[in-house]
């Protein structure tokens, strides 16, 4: 295999997770001497325009033939059959999570997808899947055979333990300020940060601070309604929705956490919580998706997704108990040791892409 491209919709520096993966993909992939091309495919996938879908089609025609193309799964969930089948290249599926389970859908929208997503699938040579949890459904609810299933969970770069208030060189002394959580993810739906705000409330006489960190220009509505809630509970001078923010920022956020939390209703792998992992926090989230494999039960809570009072008494148990932070950062911590590393993520996807190389196309539509 010479090399292979690289299809994925919008610009590729979007600061969310699954195009954070991409973009590590593609640099492990080079940085091993393999050659991969970037298709930049038009950015309104999931719902593409006839005029977006036209360009996504001659763009991905112009691969040379018989060269693999991996596309990502916000653009192949969405793409129609009958372009798929007219391609004369071995084609991957990346998949983050399925389009269908993506929060604030109308229920025709989360049919029409989850139609559209099997029927993509069915006619890919492999499906790459970022966790095992992910890889699962596909195979019970998209009717993925298992031989075509590959698992390439993200890669966590090595990093220094979180300097919070309880971490194991200021344990003993303390700092005297208020506990600080951490929450890593855009303001949409999904992220469910509204469940957290009205946890947090719940907890309004603890001590603690509370750092949503992620785009709040992605859903315009979510981000009013979650600015509100934090504005009707009076707690707009204990949360702060940063935005984006730079890479470097980011780490300082991790740094200076003492607790991580997600509300998330959904997580094809979650790499926020990986990332609390490697920086060794504890962890509160939601029992949803891939989150019950992502994070070991001896350095989380996990409580059922959308549950405000689950949430607020998994956050009170630890803000009331730091020995129990303490000894859950020390699990953390260890767990992060034997995470993957972003290069053993690129070789199963290159092994995968190798695999299909040079593989006649032969798409048939199956079981729909």
């Amino acid at each position: 295999m010479s090399g292979f491209a690289f299809a994925i919709p919008g610009a590729l520096d979007l600061p969310t997770g699954g195009y954070a993966y991409d973009r590590r993909v593609i640099a492990e992939c080079r940085r091993a001497g393999h050659a991969v091309t970037h298709l930049a495919l038009p950015g309104g996938f999931p719902f593409p325009s006839s005029a977006e879908l036209h360009r996504s089609a001659q763009m991905l025609a112009a691969v040379p033939d018989g060269q693999p193309v991996l596309i990502d799964g916000l653009a192949m969930g969405a793409l129609p059959a009958d372009l798929l089948r007219g391609l004369r290249h071995p084609i991957a599926a990346l998949v983050h999570h399925p389009l269908a389970l993506e929060a604030g859908l109308g229920e025709g929208q989360r049919a029409a997808l989850h139609i559209s997503e099997r029927r993509a699938l069915a006619l890919a040579s492999a499906v790459i899947a970022t966790s095992p949890a992910t890889a699962r459904l596909l195979a019970q609810d998209y009717g993925v055979a298992p031989d075509r299933l590959t698992v390439a969970r993200p890669g966590t770069d090595p990093a220094p333990r979180a300097r919070g208030t309880f971490s194991h060189e200021t344990f003993s002394r303390g700092t005297g300020r208020p506990v600080r959580l951490l929450s890593v993810g855009a303001v949409i739906p999904r992220k469910a940060h509204g469940v957290l705000v009205d946890a947090l409330a719940r907890l309004a006489m603890r001590d603690w601070t509370c750092h949503i960190v992620g785009a709040t220009d992605r859903d315009a509505i979510e981000t009013h309604a979650v600015q509100a809630r934090i504005a009707a509970h009076g707690l707009g001078g204990r949360i702060t929705l940063t935005g984006s923010i730079p890479p470097d920022a980011l780490a300082g956020q991790f740094d200076a956490a003492d607790i991580f939390v997600s509300a998330s209703l959904f997580e094809g792998y979650g790499m926020g919580l990986s990332e609390a992992l490697a920086r060794g926090l504890p962890i509160v989230a939601s029992r949803a998706g891939a989150i019950p494999d992502t994070v070991p039960a001896a350095a989380g809570l996990l409580v059922p997704p959308g549950d405000t009072e689950g949430l607020a008494g998994a956050l009170g148990a630890l803000l009331d108990a730091p020995e129990r932070r303490r000894q859950m950062a020390e699990s953390a911590w260890s767990h992060a040791q034997a995470l993957p590393r972003w290069p053993q993520t690129a070789a199963i996807i290159l092994a995968t892409l190798q695999n299909i190389s040079g593989r006649e196309p032969s798409r048939q539509e199956t079981s729909r």
